[in-house]
């Protein structure tokens, strides 16, 4: 599941407020099953309630982005299925809170906004970037930088805790999985880390069984993603829509294999 606004892309005709949806989608099929209005938990859940007991026993895993409402959909309206958070997201979040503490601590030492010449913003993408992925050249240039911009050292943490979060994934034991995240969520809130790394902390702790899930599942939110690309690009060739329904037909056509019996306005040919 994924919001996507269908009001009016940029440059097109307005009618007020993006309206928002919710695109509800078979992750390994990679097909776009159906878009619900808003963007809350209780528009699909009430979807939810109208598709057959058979179907929804057949659901074995549902991959979230790290999103609250979409967990409460999958706890209350489908509590038979296996919760994974989804990797690239969990990456994302912990790159993001590296950014966080970057822009923070630029600001405590220099008293402005990044510049070109500033140490910590000349790091930057070589901070977000896969660490092995680094050569030589690379590496030696990043820890120059956090030496000359970082004088207490917080930015280091923050990198380090991104790339511990990454090595999750190369755990093959969900046992072993489950110990180590639960003891990273509480090593990254000690009081000698950044404010940004306790927060990326909380959210291992808070998502655990999630996380860990994934060690069993083997499933991403990659095909979902996939079917929202392919939403954004019909938005987008159409500036936007006005009705969700004209929106919401013109994207189950795109996304493949639409069941006719859920576009009664259309008629095929």
């Amino acid at each position: 599941m994924r919001p996507c606004s269908t009001g009016p892309a940029r440059g097109g005709p307005s009618s007020g407020a993006p309206q928002w949806s919710t695109s509800v989608g078979a992750g390994r099929a990679a097909q776009l099953i159906d878009v619900v209005a808003g963007r809350s938990a209780s528009g699909v859940l009430a979807w939810l309630e109208e598709r057959p007991a058979a179907w929804k026993q057949r659901i074995r895993y549902g991959v979230l982005d790290l999103s609250g409402p979409y967990r409460k959909v999958f706890t209350d309206g489908l509590g038979h299925v296996t919760q994974v958070a989804d990797p690239f997201h969990l990456v994302k979040l912990a790159n993001s809170k590296l950014d966080e503490c970057r822009r923070r601590v630029q600001t405590e030492t220099l008293g402005h906004r990044g510049r070109k010449d500033d140490p910590l913003y000349r790091a930057r993408r070589l901070l977000t970037k896969a660490h092995e992925r680094l050569d030589m050249r690379g590496d030696t240039k990043l820890r120059g930088l956090l030496a000359a911009g970082d004088p207490r050292g917080e930015v280091r943490t923050a990198w380090h805790a991104k790339e511990t979060v990454r090595s999750i994934y190369d755990i093959t034991d969900p046992h072993v999985a489950h110990h180590f995240v639960a003891q990273l969520g509480l090593d990254l809130q000690d009081e000698s880390c950044p404010p940004e790394v306790h927060s990326l902390g909380r959210t291992l702790r808070r998502w655990l069984t999630h996380i860990t899930a994934w060690h069993e599942a083997k499933v991403t939110n990659g095909p979902t993603e996939a079917i929202n690309n392919l939403i954004k690009r019909i938005k987008r060739i159409g500036f936007g829509f006005r009705r969700l329904r004209h929106y919401r037909t013109r994207a189950l056509l795109y996304a493949g294999r639409p069941n006719w019996a859920l576009l009664a306005t259309v008629t095929p040919r």
